[in-house]
């Protein structure tokens, strides 16, 4: 059984599938760099970025679920600016080791160790960011998670899911994927055979709107209050 603080309070699914990608420190320090988030997204990640960055405005509140390895979470906290909240959840110490160190100096950012389902607030967001997480959690998880985040919502914010989503057949990287996923990922295929709305308890509340990015590898959606 592995033990010591960096591994305190951490889910049993994540040391048991995930260990060596986001709790154990030498690994975490080792992959949180750009160049190996562009390679792990094969040069998509500036398009994956760019969509959740342009629906950020200066003087929002914002909450991002989880800590992302690489610029993402400085460079929203510099979109935010210090008129308005950047708040960056994650349940990993060494996660939250790295997303301070990267958001040192910027008073309206803070980040705090939490459950993306359980997260705890007092105020609604204007912004709610689930970047490349979904495909990493189980099934209940992944209800948990997108409920909470409509739930926190702000009345004429979106929320903003960055993922996986099903290739399509022509896509080459369809079938590296089912690889991945067989050895590594075994919760992101459900990202295939399901849209995120199915993940949400109320979703006929809401409107959905989706963009698909490289052949149908990835996907965009943008969620929001029905007037």
């Amino acid at each position: 059984m592995t033990v010591g603080p960096y591994y305190d309070g951490v889910p049993d699914y994540m040391i048991d599938v995930y260990d060596w990608a986001y709790v154990d420190p030498k690994w975490a320090h080792a992959l949180d760099h750009n160049w190996v988030v562009r390679i792990l997204l094969f040069f998509n990640d500036q398009r994956l970025i760019r969509a959740y960055l342009n629906e950020i405005r200066e003087g929002m509140r914002v909450w991002q679920v989880a800590h992302v390895y690489g610029e993402l979470v400085a460079r929203v906290a510099k979109k935010v600016g210090p008129t308005g909240v950047f708040h960056v959840t994650d349940i990993t110490p060494v996660q939250i080791e790295h997303a301070t160190c990267k958001l040192a100096g910027m008073e309206w950012a803070k980040v705090i160790r939490a459950d993306a389902a359980s997260f705890v607030v007092e105020e609604s967001y204007d912004l709610i960011c689930s970047f490349l997480l979904l495909h990493e959690v189980p099934e209940e998880k992944k209800h948990e998670i997108v409920d909470h985040m409509l739930e926190k919502l702000h009345k004429g914010g979106k929320a903003v899911f960055v993922d996986y989503h099903n290739p399509a057949w022509w896509q080459p990287i369809r079938y590296i994927l089912k690889v991945v996923n067989h050895y590594l990922e075994p919760f992101a295929e459900a990202m295939w055979k399901n849209e995120i709305q199915h993940y949400a308890r109320e979703a006929e509340q809401f409107t959905w709107r989706k963009r698909t990015f490289f052949g149908g590898v990835y996907q965009c959606v943008i969620v929001e209050h029905k007037q």
